[in-house]
């Protein structure tokens, strides 16, 4: 009789580490691409400064530039639930109050410093300008699903479908805006989260005209 041979090895990773895992290297991306470029950057330096191997890089993102899209989808579920909550004759920016009073992220991640650098970025490296835009691309259906279950229309009804256009129209030239016109360096944390907010509320009053 053979004896049943136990499962050797760490064990697999969880969804939320494995996510932990991506953020970080987001995060090492990032920092290693506002100090020395995209070019100058490698997945080994990436890798190194996790703690993990270009081999691990790899294995999460297919591009070194792909390594920062955590940290523009990091807000796509929040606002998305934000659309799906809001109620019918209540100002839209009100519906995302709570997440700004409470400094919680709802467009571009945890680090509103971080990520502005990070968006800066975009209008010189074609690599990841093809990535920022992409996450918006992707966003869009979720927030047309979100809208359409507020609405209670058909997920294919292209009503939202144009509501959302327009909502993540706004949403990206507030971030955009707030990016390219503000150096965040040495500025109180606090500071930027509230600036960020006010470009927001700016955009979000203006997409709201079309929204019902």
């Amino acid at each position: 009789m053979t004896a049943s041979r136990g499962r050797t090895g760490r064990p697999p990773l969880t969804e939320e580490r494995r996510a932990e895992i991506r953020l970080e290297i987001a995060r090492a991306a990032v920092d290693l691409f506002v100090e020395q470029g995209v070019a100058a950057t490698t997945g080994e330096q990436i890798g190194q400064a996790v703690g993990v191997s270009a081999r691990t890089v790899w294995r999460y993102f297919p591009s070194k530039e792909s390594c920062v899209s955590p940290l523009f989808s990091a807000g796509i579920d929040a606002i998305a639930a934000c659309l799906r909550e809001w109620r019918p004759g209540r100002p839209l920016p009100d519906a995302f109050a709570a997440e700004w009073e409470t400094g919680r992220p709802l467009v571009v991640g945890p680090d509103p410093a971080t990520v502005g650098a990070l968006v800066r970025l975009t209008r010189t490296e074609p690599g990841l300008r093809a990535i920022w835009l992409q996450t918006y691309d992707e966003a869009e259906p979720a927030f047309a699903r979100a809208l359409a279950d507020r609405a209670g229309l058909p997920a294919d009804d292209f009503r939202p479908a144009v509501q959302a256009a327009m909502f993540n129209a706004a949403l990206r030239a507030a971030v955009e805006h707030h990016a390219w016109h503000t150096d965040d360096t040495g500025t109180d944390p606090a500071t930027v989260r509230a600036e960020l907010a006010k470009a927001l509320r700016s955009a979000l009053a203006v997409a709201s005209e079309g929204l019902t």
